[in-house]
């Protein structure tokens, strides 16, 4: 059967130190017929020249370089806006996919005949380093992830044939791939999941995505932009919906992560 056309949105910015890794993660899927749509945000390290060098050895690669630096959201649109598959799918300049990743999701959105899917996903330092685990559960409702983000971005892959070519991320400074997959799922209604492993998600110590404080004005912006919430509901709905969620969420993920390390741990002695 003839493998349909996935396309890879990478935004990039100052991403030299792990750069390399992740293209190459995606270069060497099983699943071959996929384009990579990188748009650089204005970058001053080493960044550009790694993606040129990239360009040059393999056509899949597509670069885009932004004269401005306007944020992850916009460069992810411009990817977006350029993609000719059937399929979108996202990596970040410091994640890293497993070989089989695309392979394995589409069949599952095969077979599960649907517009959205994620997977589960392991959790490494600045090292590479395991440190823990996502386990993603086997579906996900509108309203499951109106109260909390449950797609790492990392394992997200939606079906334009089904949607059509008109989701992209919200113009919010972040939280903008949560935005979009709420929007993405209010109409298609359910996100089907594989919960093996198929990404690893670098968490970096002094990251934006690492301190969860500074992110709680963006997490209630959502709210506002893709419900209409005014301001007080949107505050309130954090507090009482997304904020327990939240914390159930935490503590299954540090449970699960610990179970994980303790099997990893005994597999290799």
């Amino acid at each position: 059967m003839q493998q349909e056309l996935v396309s890879v949105i990478m935004p990039t910015f100052n991403a030299s130190k792990y750069l390399a890794d992740s293209i190459e993660s995606v270069l060497n899927q099983t699943y071959t017929n996929l384009e990579l749509l990188i748009t650089d945000d204005c970058s001053s390290d080493e960044t550009q020249k790694i993606l040129q060098q990239f360009a040059q050895k393999d056509p899949r690669v597509k670069v885009e370089f932004l004269k401005d630096n306007y944020g992850p959201g916009v460069a992810r649109n411009k990817s977006i806006e350029r993609a000719q598959g059937r399929y979108i799918a996202f990596c970040d300049c410091d994640d890293r996919w497993f070989p089989e990743k695309l392979e394995k999701q589409i069949a599952h959105m095969t077979r599960k005949d649907c517009a959205l899917c994620s997977s589960s996903y392991l959790i490494c330092d600045e090292n590479n380093e395991i440190t823990g685990i996502n386990i993603s559960p086997k579906h996900l409702t509108l309203s499951m992830m109106k109260r909390d983000n449950k797609i790492g971005c990392l394992t997200a892959i939606y079906d334009i044939k089904r949607l059509g070519h008109k989701f992209y991320m919200p113009a919010i400074r972040k939280r903008q791939d949560w935005a979009l997959f709420l929007n993405i799922l209010k109409e298609c209604q359910i996100c089907f999941c594989v919960t093996e492993p198929l990404a690893y998600y670098r968490q970096r110590t002094h990251s934006v995505s690492s301190n969860k404080l500074s992110l709680i004005k963006y997490n209630v912006n959502v709210y506002e932009t893709v419900f209409g919430f005014s301001k007080i509901r949107a505050y309130l709905y954090f507090l009482t919906h997304f904020m327990p969620t939240y914390y159930l969420k935490v503590q299954k993920r540090r449970r699960d992560s610990k179970e994980f390390l303790k099997k990893m741990q005994a597999n290799t002695q």
